[in-house]
């Protein structure tokens, strides 16, 4: 199971409705981010922060929204790929001095984070967390008090930072900006009203929730300013296009378009890809929940076998790849999906999941399935193997806790317990997505379009460590 990103939004609006805007985004957005929800607003010259641990909905309410009323905002939802779980560390971040205040919020990765740190720290900053996010939000403000211009703010972090990064910010000079790294990781869009209410977010869904239907991609390489009711959009960077393919894959919801690609059609087209190359010996098809089920329905349509769901969704269950040990995942797998028995017993499974990482997941819905009385598993997976960690924000294990990475097939379908598992191939994936020469497939090839990224990857499969975490503990000392 793939831990997620993080998803971030800003609103500039007419009136002073844009902490509605956010709170809309930003549960349009939890997919992408279940440890800590925040906004921070202008009013006035003066940032106000409000974030707290947990959902969007069990957090923000009427009451804490109308202490945020303002014409400017940011937002964010974040799972960790850096750092730990704690309020501290969730965004937006605020930094402030007597008379320079700025808010940030960003989805994505910081490769050398650690560097610029140790350099901010030399000028005499100090810092709370060991997360990339504070860095990020400090190199912000320490750039944008000696030179009090946006533009010349994210130029200098196009020229300093190895990663990816989809950012919002605001100032308490009235500005609103947001831009992304070169490459595009991560997405980023823009959309405005017929109010002239402009709204950022990280997926199209969360314009479609305050019904703006018109939009576009912030491009890489590209900042957007708001500053006094008007935006201008200007290219810093000539672009260099890695989209993620995760983010079509897996991360982002299926009504999302990224670059022009809608997420639900590419997950269809995964299915027939896997169809076209693949045979199953099975009498029905069973996706695992949700991300798969697109996928499972082209395959139902091109082999004539029926999708059933066979395992049901406990949508109330925290993720299984934010628990602590193995032995509570395990249990929370359980406790996440159930088997519908009537549909499995004495039945040919074809089971599609979107992804496999450490293995242990799969393995325990297989045990679940046979339980329930399977006759047989066939498990069809819409990516090709993991063989590589990602240093791009998508939280993807270390080389040592990847299954794929000195396991061929087969030996993988017998750890896992299934009778037969089937890969995409690399072709299929990129043919299913399109955008071919601008997908970052790193965690898949090994092969990384940043420098540091890749002698990051290096470094760390040298080292052999256990724990991602531990890596970024033993850098920072």
């Amino acid at each position: 199971m793939l831990g997620e990103n993080c998803g971030i939004t800003g609103a500039y609006t007419i009136d002073k409705i844009a902490s509605y805007l956010l709170y809309n985004s930003l549960v349009a957005l939890q997919h992408r981010g279940q440890e800590a929800c925040g906004i921070a607003v202008l009013n006035g010259n003066e940032i106000i922060v409000d974030k707290s641990l947990g959902l969007v909905v069990n957090n923000f309410n009427l009451e804490r929204l109308e202490k945020l009323k303002s014409n400017l905002g940011i937002g964010h939802v974040r799972y960790s790929t850096t750092g730990t779980s704690s309020l501290s560390e969730a965004h937006p971040i605020h930094v402030k001095d007597k008379n320079v205040e700025i808010a940030l919020a960003f989805n994505g990765n910081i490769v050398n984070f650690l560097k610029i740190r140790k350099e901010l720290k030399e000028i005499g900053y100090s810092f709370e967390t060991n997360s990339d996010g504070e860095v990020l939000a400090k190199l912000f403000f320490d750039e944008y008090k000696r030179t009090g211009d946006v533009e010349k703010v994210v130029d200098s972090i196009f020229n300093k930072l190895d990663g990816a990064y989809s950012v919002v910010a605001l100032t308490n000079n009235e500005e609103f900006i947001a831009f992304r790294d070169e490459h595009g990781f991560r997405p980023l869009n823009f959309g405005i009203d017929n109010n002239g209410n402009i709204l950022i977010a990280s997926e199209t869904v969360a314009l479609d929730v305050n019904e703006i239907s018109n939009f576009q991609t912030i491009n890489p390489g590209e900042i957007f300013i708001v500053k006094d009711g008007n935006y201008k959009r200007k290219k810093l960077r000539d672009a260099k296009p890695t989209y993620c393919m995760f983010e079509y894959v897996y991360f982002s919801r299926p009504d999302s378009v990224f670059e022009n690609k809608v997420i639900y059609e590419v997950r269809y087209n995964l299915g027939k890809e896997l169809a076209k190359t693949y045979k199953p010996d099975a009498e029905i098809i069973v996706p695992v929940p949700d991300t798969s089920r697109p996928a499972a329905e082209a395959i139902s349509q091109m082999t004539g076998l029926p999708v059933v769901e066979g395992l049901i969704k406990n949508r109330y269950i925290g993720r299984t790849f934010i628990m602590p040990t193995q032995k509570e995942r395990d249990r929370n797998v359980k406790a996440k999906l159930n088997v519908v028995k009537s549909l499995i017993k004495d039945r040919k499974i074809l089971l599609i999941d979107d992804s496999i990482v450490r293995g242990t997941t799969m393995k325990r819905i297989i045990e679940m399935l046979r339980k329930a009385g399977a006759k047989r598993v066939e498990v069809w997976i819409t990516c090709p193997p993991i063989i590589s960690p990602c240093f791009y924000g998508i939280d993807i294990a270390i080389h040592g806790e990847l299954i794929a990475l000195n396991k061929n097939v087969e030996e993988i379908a017998k750890e896992i317990g299934a009778d037969k598992l089937c890969y995409q191939t690399m072709e299929g994936l990129i043919r299913a997505i399109g955008h071919e020469n601008k997908l970052c497939l790193g965690c898949l090839t090994g092969n990384y379009p940043t420098k540091q990224a890749q002698i990051l990857s290096d470094e760390m499969k040298n080292k052999e460590l256990k724990e991602r975490s531990r890596y970024w503990e033993i850098e920072a000392r």
